[in-house]
């Protein structure tokens, strides 16, 4: 009773401050002259304010404004003045080509014959003659004797060149051809009228139960406009597919036509390693529809599960006819300086920057034989790269900022990259101290540009993991730990960290939330140059020959085959100017953009 008579008593407040209007008032000015009306009391405060709020909203405003619109536009009743202006404005344009024309003639000539008009003319066209509406068929007179009139459904869809959106198989038992699964977005799943389990008679009129089911595939496909389907509905229909909210990153390419194992490759949906993926039903163990989330399509396609995915490359693997990855020999990453006294010195503006510009991260024809190597992968990475459950991210202003990773192919010269961009701005970026065992020299400071251990504290925490990656260089142990990245991020900068790509995997953590960047030079196509040619990166590296770029090129490829899978952004690197104003520019996207990244990094 009590809340009868508040609201009651709202009702009353309101007749009150109703205005008196003219006649000719639209909806919106009415609206504006109703919210200037509401003066919240001492008993109804929330509830007034919250009206007041909610009339005064622009965009409530501008639905007012379209609705009037559109009612003054319907009083009009306007009809259209012809029924061909395409091929007027086509008349008009061939009459303006067979003579000189002057600067507005030519100016009209443009006009007509641009693709935008034109469009909007054969849109008019298909208004003003009304052939819009498709021409369905009647319902057939006959039905089968032995069926009851309620059993039999007739469903008639209108499609264009799109499929059907349903698949089909044939009952082992009986015989009869079923609805095996209904595409999500599709024709038949926009109709609300086909269910998986139905069991279909006719297409179009012609009867199936004799045909093949590629038969009935290609019938279905051929037929245009619309089409008639004669359907016994399933005893149990099971209920419509409800859309997910499960998006999956692919860490694999997909082509459909080159599957034998699917069911309908028409109804594949070909994707490539990256593509984040919309996966709108996992009822089907095997084989899940999804949608490519780029794309906007309504309508779903059929991909490979995780399950039956795993159970195939292991079946591959097992036979011989799959590259393990992980058995890969060793890859050629960047290497900094060439110079033998250079350690990682690297002053900008002013600022030292520290890192490991050679340390143990030595050239590519000794790193071969050496045994210097970095932390080896994490081995419980899953063996076979299916999909990777992700979600939308974008960091908050209270959190600390996300851990930036670059990796370069054989090069990049990654390390100088990284430096020119915290010099433009040491107060937002930083990089790790690392840790070494050698002796501190004389201009050096603790902390600055190394944190100077003995090799038993340095082997120590080598012992204990707290190293993302660690080598020796000149009998002298070089380390970047984790403890220096956190320090970093402590201080609210961003950390930029050049690693090799064995670390990823220690890094991928809700702590971090990496942002991987792989650097690759760009390098000549051109195999058939044997002569030697000045570097793709500017000329920092000199004179390279085509050995030495065939090598780039392959260290590119492999780190892209056995890591791709993890990075986020490819940076091709043309000079060092416009590879730091692009690195900069990443760098500022990803603290205002929000970023697909593994469910489990937000999901803690």
């Amino acid at each position: 009773m009590e809340t009868l008579a508040q609201g009651s008593h709202l009702t009353e407040q309101f007749e009150e401050a109703m205005p008196v209007l003219s006649a000719g008032a639209g909806l919106h000015e009415t609206l504006a002259l109703l919210t200037s009306q509401l003066h919240p009391d001492a008993n109804h405060k929330e509830d007034m304010i919250f009206l007041k709020d909610v009339f005064s909203e622009k965009s409530l405003s501008y639905l007012m404004k379209i609705h009037e619109k559109l009612r003054q536009y319907e009083r009009q009743s306007p009809t259209p003045v012809l029924h061909s202006a395409s091929s007027l404005a086509e008349d008009v344009a061939e009459e303006l080509q067979s003579g000189p024309m002057s600067v507005e003639e030519k100016e009209l000539l443009q006009l007509l014959t641009s693709p935008h008009l034109r469009a909007v003319l054969s849109v008019h066209d298909t208004v003003a003659q009304k052939n819009f509406d498709p021409v369905l068929p009647p319902l057939p007179q006959d039905s089968d004797d032995e069926l009851d009139e309620e059993s039999v459904k007739i469903v008639r869809l209108v499609k264009n060149k799109e499929p059907l959106g349903a698949t089909i198989r044939r009952d082992e038992a009986t015989g009869a051809v079923i609805v095996a699964r209904v595409m999500k977005g599709g024709a038949a799943d926009r109709s609300g009228l086909v269910h998986v389990g139905d069991e279909l008679r006719e297409v179009n009129g012609i009867s199936i139960i004799h045909k093949r089911p590629d038969e009935i595939s290609q019938l279905l496909s051929q037929s245009q406009g619309s089409i008639s389907l004669k359907i016994i509905p399933a005893v149990k229909e099971e209920d419509k597919l409800k859309e997910s909210k499960v998006f999956m990153r692919a860490l694999f390419d997909y082509i459909p036509l080159e599957d034998k194992a699917t069911p309908c490759q028409e109804a594949g949906l070909p994707f490539k390693c990256g593509d984040v993926l919309q996966v709108v039903s996992q009822d089907d163990a095997t084989w899940w529809q999804a949608k490519r989330v780029s794309d906007g399509h309504l309508r779903a396609g059929l991909i490979p599960s995780k399950q039956f995915q795993e159970r195939r490359l292991a079946y591959r693997l097992k036979m011989g006819t799959l590259q393990n990855t992980k058995a890969l020999k060793t890859l050629v990453y960047d290497q900094g300086c060439d110079k033998d006294d250079c350690d990682c010195e690297g002053y900008f503006n002013g600022h030292y920057i520290a890192g490991l510009r050679r340390s143990f991260r030595l050239s590519r024809k000794v790193r071969q034989g050496s045994s210097g190597e970095a932390n080896a992968s994490d081995p419980s990475e899953p063996d076979f790269l299916t999909y990777e459950e992700v979600t939308r991210y974008q960091q908050r202003p209270s959190e600390r900022p996300r851990l930036v990773v670059l990796i370069g192919s054989l090069g990049a010269r990654i390390n100088e990259l990284k430096q020119r961009v915290i010099a433009e701005n040491p107060q937002h970026y930083a990089v790790a101290v690392p840790h070494t065992t050698r002796h501190r020299k004389a201009h050096e400071k603790e902390g600055v540009e190394y944190h100077f251990v003995t090799k038993q504290a340095f082997e120590a925490d080598a012992h204990n993991h707290k190293f993302i990656e660690f080598g020796e260089y000149k009998e002298n142990q070089y380390g970047t730990s984790i403890e220096a990245i956190r320090s970093v991020l402590a201080k609210n900068k961003t950390c930029l960290v050049d690693l090799q790509p064995e670390a990823l995997h220690t890094l991928r953590t809700p702590e971090f939330k990496p942002y991987v960047i792989f650097v690759k030079p760009r390098i000549p196509e051109n195999r058939r140059r044997r002569s030697a040619t000045t570097s793709p990166a500017g000329g920092e590296h000199g004179r390279m020959t085509e050995e030495d770029l065939e090598e780039m090129r392959q260290s590119a490829q492999q780190i892209e085959q056995q890591y791709g899978h993890l990075v986020d952004r490819v940076l091709i690197k043309e000079d060092p100017a416009s590879a730091c104003a692009e690195l900069r520019a990443m760098l500022e996207r990803l603290e205002r953009e929000a970023f697909w990244v593994p469910v489990s990094w937000v999901r803690t």
